[in-house]
């Protein structure tokens, strides 16, 4: 049975497939005939912009901050 698969291996072809880098499809020379058909009836709706409660708090009171350094520079 061993020797069975031995020479099964030894005979096996390894199958070289190699595909185009690029398929190029002609449209050109295909008349298509058709019905252009719209829907019966079309509904958008806009969602509504989402709102996140903002993850930092921004300090507009700096005073503490400004005489401290002033009192660095002098």
């Amino acid at each position: 049975m061993l020797l069975i698969l031995l020479t099964s291996l030894l005979f096996a072809e390894e199958k070289n497939i190699k595909y185009q880098k690029t398929t190029e499809i002609d449209f050109d020379a295909i008349d298509i005939t058709g019905e252009m058909i719209k829907p019966q009836g079309s509904l958008i709706v806009e969602r509504g912009h989402t709102r996140f409660n903002p993850l930092i708090k921004l300090r507009t009171d700096w005073d503490q901050e400004m005489n401290q350094s002033v009192t660095l520079v002098k």
